[in-house]
């Protein structure tokens, strides 16, 4: 339960940082990561402040964009390895309060097996999370292949995270990229596993895209209409309106007054979850979102804590497991 009595939400879409990932992002050349001017600090005291303040009870932690892959396998390997040891580490000494969405170093497939049998048999991961693409990879690749299948096999949850596309220079116009490339980079690798026939090969992943789905809720019709047209028979995939309604949508980002309602139009409310996008998100930004949902009714006269709560715990069923006696 958070102080007040209410309930703790949990909170999908949370990133952490570390001392050594920024140095080490910055000698990649990411100096104003996807074009925002800073780096945040991040502390797990500061994170569990503002968890505190707006009343969630369990924050997942993730390393957002740039990812961990800035071009060399052996390093990306390296520093998924280090990232992955720091934040099992912030949930070791918080057990109750944080999970872990492990990083994976794709596009190198043989170092994302690697990896995925170490988050998950060594640090207890609850999940992965990949970015949107890897120096122009998405994730329909190919190559990808035996990373969905183990991920598949494991019964994983993959949150998925925007990047910069590799054409950002263009099609930014000089702004930061999460503003309107963050969403359809996110609508772009979707439709790419949809094409490649992800969601419909590996019914045990649970997939949790961000930011109430990015253009996805505005280009579901579309993108199912060129799939029945264009597609090759024989080669298509089922409808992809209904393989959108099995994913899960997180609700990070001015979510109110427009994006939510358009997302509540693509995607079944068991499947919306609750996320801050705290660090890179400030305490404001995030007192001010919860605010929102608080004051708003999600369908059926819930509120939208308990609904995206509940949905949480059937996604991650071992926060049931984690969480204190009193908030169950």
């Amino acid at each position: 339960m958070a102080p007040d009595g209410t309930v703790g939400l949990v909170d999908v879409h949370a990133h952490f940082v570390t001392d050594s990932y920024v140095r080490q992002a910055k000698e990649a050349g990411h100096t104003a990561p996807d074009g925002v001017p800073a780096w945040p600090t991040w502390s797990a005291a500061a994170h569990l402040e503002v968890m505190d303040r707006c009343g969630i009870g369990t924050a997942m932690l993730s390393v957002s964009s740039p990812g961990v892959h800035f071009g060399d396998d052996a390093s990306a390997r390296r520093l998924a390895r280090e990232v992955n040891e720091a934040g099992a580490e912030a949930v070791r000494e918080h057990p109750d309060r944080f999970g872990l969405f492990a990083s994976l170093p794709v596009p190198d497939a043989d170092g994302a097996l690697e990896e995925i049998a170490h988050a998950y048999d060594v640090l207890g991961a609850d999940g992965v999370v990949l970015e949107t693409n890897t120096h122009g990879t998405y994730l329909g690749n190919p190559g990808l292949a035996p990373v969905w299948a183990e991920l598949d096999r494991r019964g994983a949850v993959v949150f998925l995270h925007p990047t910069s596309p590799v054409c950002w220079e263009r099609s930014a116009l000089g702004r930061p990229r999460p503003m309107i490339e963050f969403v359809f980079d996110t609508a772009r690798t979707v439709t790419d596993l949809l094409l490649a026939g992800v969601p419909e090969r590996h019914r045990n992943l649970k997939i949790i895209v961000p930011h109430c789905g990015g253009a996805l809720p505005v280009l579901a019709d579309r993108i199912d209409g060129f799939m029945r047209m264009f597609m090759p028979a024989g080669t298509r995939t089922p409808d992809a309106v209904e393989q959108l309604r099995r994913l899960y949508y997180d609700l990070a980002g001015p979510a109110l007054p427009r994006q939510l309602p358009a997302l509540l139009g693509l995607a079944d409310p068991g499947r919306l979850l609750y996320g801050s996008d705290h660090v890179w998100t400030p305490a404001a930004g995030v007192e001010a979102h919860v605010a929102g949902l608080d004051a708003t009714p999600a369908p059926g006269g819930e509120s939208w804590r308990s609904l995206t709560t509940a949905n949480a715990r059937r996604v991650l069923p071992r926060l049931t497991a984690r969480a204190p006696r009193e908030a169950r």
